[in-house]
C-alpha cells in the first residue's frame, strides 16, 4: 500500500451558454463557449504538474472537450456514469420557471418528472465512489455541476439531500481525500477552486 492515499480531483466542465442562462442541461449535447475553452486550458495549466493513474469523463462534449484542453484527453476514459442529472421535462428549464409553478421544488430531494430521482443518481455515484476508491494513484473527473455535488455528498455519507449544500461552479477544480491517510476517513480536501483564463 502506498505512503499516501490518492486524491480524487473532481472538474466542473467550462461554460456553456445553458450555464450562463441558468438553464438545467442534462443530456442536452451543449458544446463550450469560447470562454469555457479559455477556462479548460487554464484547468490544464493548473492541473500539468500532477500524475494522474486515471481519467474519467462524462460522455458529453462539455466534459470530454473540458478534459482534452486540459490536456488529459488521450489519457481519458468515457464513463457514462459520470453524465448530469436527467431533468427529464425539466431539461432546457431554469429553476426560477420550475418554481412559479413548484415553489418549494428541490431537485436533490425532489428529483424530475420524467428524468431521474434522488435515489436513481445516487446509485450512479455510489458506483463511482466504489471505482475510484479502487484505485493507487490520483485520479481525474470531469463531469457535471449537480452529479459532482451528489457524488461528493455520497463520498463522504451524506445523502443526495446534502448535496444542495455545495456550490460548484463552472470550471472548477474540488478534491475528495482521505483524513490521517485512512481510506475509512473520506473527506472534502478542497473545493470549487474557479480557474479563469
Amino acid at each position: 500500500m502506498p505512503d499516501t492515499l490518492p486524491r480524487i480531483y473532481l472538474i466542473r466542465h467550462g461554460e456553456t451558454a445553458w450555464s450562463i442562462s441558468g438553464q438545467h442541461t442534462g443530456g442536452t449535447d451543449i458544446e463550450l463557449t469560447e470562454q469555457g475553452e479559455r477556462n479548460a486550458r487554464m484547468i490544464g495549466t493548473r492541473l500539468k504538474s500532477l500524475v494522474f493513474e486515471a481519467v474519467y469523463t462524462s460522455s458529453l462534449q462539455r466534459a470530454t472537450k473540458t478534459c482534452e484542453l486540459a490536456g488529459l484527453g488521450g489519457q481519458a476514459i468515457v464513463e457514462q456514469d459520470l453524465v448530469e442529472w436527467d431533468y427529464g421535462e425539466y431539461e432546457g428549464v431554469r429553476t426560477s420557471d420550475i418554481r412559479k409553478a413548484r415553489p418549494n421544488w428541490n431537485i436533490f430531494q425532489d428529483g424530475c418528472p420524467g428524468g431521474e430521482s434522488p435515489a436513481q443518481i445516487s446509485k450512479r455515484a455510489d458506483r463511482i465512489v466504489i471505482q475510484i476508491k479502487s484505485h493507487g494513484g490520483n485520479v481525474a473527473l470531469f463531469a457535471h455541476g449537480h452529479f459532482l455535488r451528489v457524488l461528493t455528498a455520497r463520498w463522504i455519507g451524506l445523502p443526495v439531500a446534502g448535496a444542495q449544500r455545495f456550490l460548484l461552479n463552472t470550471a472548477s477544480i474540488s478534491i475528495l481525500g482521505f483524513e490521517h491517510n485512512n481510506r475509512e476517513e473520506p473527506v472534502i480536501a478542497g473545493w470549487n477552486e474557479c480557474v479563469q483564463g
